[in-house]
Formats: C-alpha cells, structure tokens, sequence
C-alpha cells in the first residue's frame, strides 16, 4: 500500500483573534494542531491517501491534543513517540489584514527535537513509500540525524523523496546556519518544493530561471515551485515546464497554505496506479497543479492548517463544475 512517511515538527499554533497586531498586541489566541509536516499529513489523509506521523511529543495535554486531532482524520500515530524530557512544541502567530504571518516559536529545545535517529530502525519502508520533510527539524539535533537515517533507508528501498524547504528563520541561530542545513538537503531528494518567497534565499540567485536550474542537483528530477495566488509550476529535469494558474480567493490565514499544496499533491502520487512519480508529473502535471491550487486556496480562507482543509468530495465538486 502506497503511504507518505511525513518526518518532523507537530505543534500548537496560536493564532490571534485579531489582525493587523503586533504579536505583543494580541489579547486573545484560539489554539490549532500545526507543524509543516503533520500539516502535510492530515492533507495527504482527507484527500484520500494514507499517512503516517513520524515525531516527539511531550507527555502533556498539548501532545495528547495532536494525537486526537490526527487519528480522527486517520493519519497514523504509531510511530509518534512520547518524552519527559521536553514539552510539545507551541508556536505564537499574528498576522496581518492579508492572513500573512508573523511566528514566535517555544521549543528550546522541544520534544520533537530529541526524537532519536535509532527509532528510525522499527520503521519498515518500501519502494512505494513517499517521505516528505521540511527544514524547521533541521536544525542540529537528534532530529536532524533522524532525519539523515529516514532519508538513507528511503533511498535504498527506492521510494520518493519530497523536500519543503518552508523557510522559518526565527528558528534559526542566523540566517547562515538556516541556509546551509537546506543546501545540504536539497540533492538528496527527488522532488523539491519551493516558494516565490524563498527562491532566491535558498539558492543565492536573483533570476528564476536560473534559481530553478541551480536546484538541480543530487538526485532532484523535479521542482514545484509555487506562487501563492499566481498559481504553481512543475519544472522536471528533462526540461518539461507545466504551469497552471491558481485560484483568486480572499485569504484570511495563509498559515498551512503551501502545506495544503504539497499534501495534495502527494495525495495524487498515492492514489495514482502509477508507480513512476516524476512520469505521472509529467503526464498529469496540470490536473495534479489545478487540484493543489484548489486545496491551498480554500486553505487561506478559513482560519488554522488542518481544519481548514477541504474533503475530496468538495474539491471534486468544485473542479467539475
């Protein structure tokens, strides 16, 4: 059975119950489930594909809140681990009239980051397994190794490697330390999803083209480089370039918004008959891009990540209209 192993953070976002406010403004937070990758998974499992979590929580009620929230969606736990040692992760969000985001994070160090690189060892993966992560774990840590040892025993087994760099600098030491750790990463997996936001950032270079081009590296057949309300591209090493226009929608919270994205389309990759990842890309880029466009859209309409995200009935019903 096809099934995305989605490896890093699970936290608690607090998201403001006002907008245009400083973060030390805001009064008042409702809480939601986050993390990038946990995010991706639960995308992944309401569009019709099977996920499984791979992370650390705390033994506190925060931890107990995102395991209920994903096994209601039927992402699966069994490989989320418990500590002492660290509490679960919190993020503090404001934002603006637009829904973009301002983060002040609370994991120094938090539980998912001691998640051990020898845990990888009882999870058993095949050629049809597709492994997604994102930079925010990258940082030095047991994760980071955890990390390195996911992604070498996906490799060999022959299955598909998605990397989201989802740039979150306030994490980071500097902005020095937060670029290196996602060059490192970048040739070692198959498919790379970048923002506009992040482009120039990641590979140092102005034009887009050749940013792309730079991203073509180590074992990366394909770039999906999105643009928000300008809709997404799939540039593939072969030279094929497939473009789709996104969806024109009134955003109040883009938090999980590129998450959404990747997640559905990862969902294509699983329910697909096609084992060849990059071939199916290929020969379905526009549907897999219009579908992906659609999620995230709707995702930035209502406030939070996960419980904003639509069923595939509803999205099936809005693109056969």
């Amino acid at each position: 059975m096809k099934r995305l192993l989605a490896i890093g953070e699970a936290l608690i976002d607090f998201i403001p119950n006002t907008t245009d406010s400083k973060l030390k403004d805001v009064e008042g937070f409702s809480r939601q489930v986050g993390g990038a990758p946990c995010n991706v998974a639960s995308a992944t499992t309401k569009l019709g594909g099977n996920a499984e979590m791979i992370t650390q929580l705390g033994n506190d009620a925060f931890g107990d809140l995102i395991v209920e929230t994903i096994e209601d969606i039927g992402v699966n736990t069994n490989y989320i681990k418990r500590t002492n040692e660290a509490n679960t992760a919190l993020a503090f969000v404001s934002l603006t009239k637009e829904g973009e985001r301002d983060f002040s994070f609370y994991r120094k160090p938090s539980a998912d980051m001691l998640y051990q690189p020898e845990y990888i060892q009882d999870i058993d993966v095949t050629q049809d397994d597709v492994l997604h992560f994102c930079s925010v774990d990258l940082v030095e840590s047991p994760m980071k190794q955890a990390h390195k040892a996911l992604i070498e025993k996906v490799s060999i087994a022959g299955g598909t490697i998605v990397f989201d760099p989802n740039v979150r600098l306030p994490l980071w030491e500097n902005e020095a330390d937060c670029k290196h750790a996602i060059q490192e990463f970048i040739p070692l997996a198959n498919i790379v999803k970048i923002s506009d936001e992040e482009l120039t950032f990641v590979t140092g270079e102005n034009e887009e083209l050749q940013a792309i081009q730079w991203l073509f590296q180590g074992e990366v057949e394909a770039v999906i480089y999105t643009k928000g309300p300008d809709g997404a591209v799939i540039y593939l090493k072969d030279g094929t370039v497939i473009e789709q226009p996104g969806f024109k929608v009134t955003a109040v919270d883009t938090t999980g918004a590129g998450d959404a994205f990747i997640g559905a389309l990862i969902s294509k990759l699983l329910t697909s008959e096609s084992n060849e990842p990059i071939q199916l890309l290929k020969n379905n880029g526009h549907t897999i891009l219009e579908f992906s466009n659609y999620v995230a859209a709707m995702v930035t309409t209502q406030y939070g990540a996960i419980g904003s995200i639509p069923t595939i009935d509803e999205v099936n019903q809005a693109l056969t209209k």
